[in-house]
């Protein structure tokens, strides 16, 4: 059944656990394996942390905006993961993991510092009832959720989407920093040593390869090898590009709009970052699936939608070992010594497409480098590492012998904003505006760096590279990284409009 798809789409959005957004949603269906009536492996309202003698138990209704951005870096994970006091041996297993550090880690993070949320502790544990979220739980109820997502590695979101491209993360176990992003430059992106699913996609018959989308002026995916400013297309276009009868392309990648990402709030995008609203995200999860279902293409279609990593939010299931890429990565930018040999924290995802039964509840093993599987299945491309030619692929889902005629042809409206969102962002807001000279490894602000000057080097004259490379290495601050960027998007946003 899998060859009536022709174009696959997919939407990665960032920072949220399986847990938090899901686990309360009671949700229940069919198990696509053995046909057999199934439940989520959601939360029972039992599961807790206890850090300094308190029992933080999960919570319903978390709030749409964090007051505080929890760590997720690879030593936050493993003190969320492992509980605190442990270390990782370079090189070495990942320890027993118990998942009862996600408070601890909260009120004093490796990467954030104690005092990250005063008298708010509890915040990790709280989780989403399914009235929260009604978008995403109409599709999770109307197609197929997967509870065995797992981020690709106990990480940040650079590397962990860096799976998704490639089925690696070439080596690197953290957010990258300026040293890394001017060796990148020297290469014209980030390379891997058996290249991205775009570059093996780049091989189908001319013009149906593959179109990527981007919510902002800055993407990640932009930071490879081979992905050029060209490339990437204003995400605003996507809607009347799909509705054309010609519409070609085999794969089609969408980033969100990350807001504020020199001040590191995030406010203002649709990522759904935890700084940021909530409801954001849900409005771009409903036009992306609409844009799909009203268009031509809509019973070939496959839509994959999932977040990069757990934000540092907690989940109850720990992770299981996972199967290293084996590409020969170089470990320059293996800054812990990881194997890739452990999965990361489970995180949601929903699979929608005509061809699948409603109300399926896959419990199958994924990850991201799932991705590219089901993309080498569809389209007989070869796996890029070992990590994707072991991995499940969500094919065996598209399991019905003809396109459904019942799907929704509108969504649910995300929940209306509230007065204390509202409050919440512009404290956020004015956090991130005091931070002008706060370094650029602060954050993901030096990977979107390197995709600004990587877009200015593509953008300009060949002349021009020495002067373009000497100014981003003068780059500190984010008050000097916010004058270059704001120069850059200007010239991206002209380009587009000429296209």
């Amino acid at each position: 059944m899998a060859s009536k798809v022709t174009n696959v789409f997919v939407l990665m959005l960032e920072n949220r656990a399986f847990d938090h957004m899901l686990g309360f949603s009671g949700l229940k269906g069919t198990n696509p394996v053995n046909g057999q009536q199934t439940q989520l492996n959601g939360l029972t309202g039992k599961e807790s942390n206890t850090y300094n003698g308190v029992t933080y138990p999960v919570m319903p209704d978390a709030d749409k905006v964090m007051p505080t951005g929890p760590g997720h870096e690879f030593l936050d994970t493993l003190r969320q993961l492992a509980g605190p006091g442990i270390s990782y041996s370079r090189g070495g297993a990942y320890p027993p993991i118990s998942n009862s550090g996600f408070v601890a880690d909260y009120a004093c993070s490796p990467s954030k510092g104690e005092g990250n949320a005063p008298g708010n502790f509890g915040e990790i544990m709280k989780c989403y009832s399914a009235s929260q979220l009604p978008v995403l739980n109409a599709l999770a109820t109307e197609f197929a959720v997967c509870d065995n997502w797992y981020s690709s590695l106990p990480g940040p979101t650079w590397p962990n989407r860096f799976f998704l491209y490639a089925a690696s993360s070439g080596g690197l176990d953290h957010s990258p920093t300026t040293e890394e992003m001017i060796e990148w430059e020297t290469v014209s992106g980030f390379k891997f040593p058996n290249g991205s699913i775009f570059d093996a996609l780049k091989k189908l018959p001319s013009g149906s390869g593959y179109r990527i989308y981007a919510g902002g002026d800055f993407s990640i995916v932009g930071a490879l090898h081979g992905i050029s400013v060209f490339d990437v297309h204003a995400l605003s276009h996507f809607a009347k590009d799909v509705a054309s009868q010609d519409y070609p392309w085999a794969f089609t990648f969408i980033e969100p709009n990350y807001g504020d990402i020199l001040n590191n709030t995030y406010v203002g995008g649709t990522s759904q970052h935890p700084l940021d609203d909530i409801t954001g995200g849900e409005r771009l999860i409903k036009e992306t699936y609409e844009a799909i279902r009203s268009s031509p293409h809509w019973e070939t279609s496959l839509l994959i939608i999932t977040w990069d990593e757990h934000g540092g939010f907690y989940d109850h299931v720990a992770p299981p070992s996972a199967i290293a890429p084996g590409d020969g990565a170089s470990s320059k930018y293996n800054q812990y010594g990881f194997t890739f040999e452990q999965y990361g924290v489970r995180v949601p995802a929903v699979v929608v497409s005509p061809l699948i039964a409603k109300s399926t509840i896959d419990h199958r093993l994924y990850d991201h480098a799932s991705v590219p599987a089901t993309l080498e299945r569809l389209f007989g491309l070869s796996p890029l590492t070992k990590r994707d030619a072991n991995a499940n692929d969500v094919t065996p889902l598209l399991s019905l012998p003809a396109p459904r005629s019942d799907t929704p042809v509108t969504l649910p409206n995300p929940v209306a904003a509230d007065t204390a969102s509202a409050e919440r962002l512009a404290v956020n807001a004015q956090r991130g505006a005091a931070l002008g000279e706060q370094s650029v490894n602060e954050g993901n602000l030096a990977g979107f760096l390197h995709v600004a000057a990587k877009h200015d080097l593509e953008l300009s004259p060949p002349e021009a590279k020495p002067a373009i490379l000497a100014r981003v290495k003068t780059i500190q601050t984010r008050a000097q990284a916010q004058q270059y960027m704001a120069e850059v998007a200007a010239k991206i946003r002209a380009n587009q409009a000429l296209r």
